[in-house]
């Protein structure tokens, strides 16, 4: 016999780990060892001011670029309505469940504002091939241009 249909109670807690719903061989748990973003405060501290509100945090701005240009979320708005639903690009950013996602708008101002003035994105490029150089994933072979320098890259 068909019993009746049960009415779900909210739950008053609930335990919830984003660690154990990202998969282990997910892309960006690949990338995430190797991301170490942990210069750019002291290296973009100049260009933030020390009075008014507190800003974004430049670490997720880039982390949620990375996400963006790994998976080819190319709209600013696009990609924050993405990291707000996925769970994997939450983890990757360092997101809890009740974190707020930037506004797209905030990219906009830091990407053509301090970002720019910056070079923090050529710098952590820089700082990338350095780190593949140190890891061996890289040695001095083969030649690669690109729109910021020439790196010799193993072959």
């Amino acid at each position: 016999m068909m019993g009746p249909r049960q009415e779900a109670q909210a739950a008053l807690f609930y335990e919830f780990s984003l660690e154990d719903h990202v998969p282990q061989d997910h892309l960006l748990r690949s990338i995430d060892r190797f991301v170490d973003l942990s210069s750019i405060r002291a290296y973009l501290a100049e260009f933030y001011s020390h009075t008014g509100r507190p800003s974004v945090d430049p670490e997720l701005l880039i982390r949620m670029l990375l996400v963006g240009y790994c998976f080819g979320i190319r709209s600013e708005r696009r990609l924050c309505e993405e990291v707000h639903l996925n769970l994997a690009y939450r983890w990757f950013c360092r997101l809890d469940l009740n974190d707020r996602v930037p506004d797209h708008s905030t990219f906009s101002k830091n990407r053509h504002g301090r970002f720019r003035e910056s070079e923090l994105l050529r710098h952590l490029f820089e700082t990338t091939v350095a780190r593949c150089i140190e890891e061996g994933l890289v040695s001095g072979q083969r030649m690669a241009i690109t729109a910021f320098r020439a790196y010799r890259l193993r072959g």
